[in-house]
């Protein structure tokens, strides 16, 4: 069973879904296929079936964020230092054709967020960028083409 590597705030956000899903989602399923089982013949009865459907996605959830936590391999950026990319690193890069400055950090699959600047560490750019240091250019073939990024900033917080 491998490991899945995430940061403190990824394995809370998990476990705060996980929470949510328990005891809010099931038990607000429990009672649409409680009412809708009221109104009589299931077989033509969209309400129980979409409340079934509801409670299996529900459940299919609960199992797949049980299996990532009970995997989890909590990594603190915060006990990490130097110059070379990493999980859990925030980089400033900028984009060598565009001048375009961005920052990322580099976070575990299942918190990824690009819009938030979390980006996952299996991503083209962030393949690309591990063990690279300070000043290096980086080239990423990605589905939109190829890119060169240069590392200004590498952090750990």
């Amino acid at each position: 069973m491998d490991k899945i590597p995430m940061t403190r705030g990824g394995l809370e956000a998990l476990e705060d879904e996980l929470r949510r899903l328990r005891t809010e989602e099931r038990p607000q399923i429990i009672k649409a296929i409680e009412a809708a089982r009221a109104h009589g013949d299931l077989s033509e009865n969209a309400e129980y079936h979409a409340a079934r459907e509801r409670q299996s996605f529900v459940e299919g959830r609960v199992a797949e964020l049980e299996d990532v936590i009970s995997r989890a391999d909590v990594i603190d950026p915060k006990t990490l230092s130097g110059d070379v990319v990493r999980f859990g690193a925030t980089i400033d890069i900028v984009d060598e054709d565009t001048d375009e400055e961005m920052t990322f950090q580099i976070v575990g699959t299942h918190e990824a967020e690009a819009e938030k600047g979390k980006l996952s560490v299996t991503s083209p750019l962030a393949r690309a960028m591990i063990g690279k240091s300070l000043g290096d250019s980086v080239e990423v073939t990605a589905p939109g083409g190829s890119k060169s990024y240069e590392i200004l900033e590498v952090k750990y917080k």
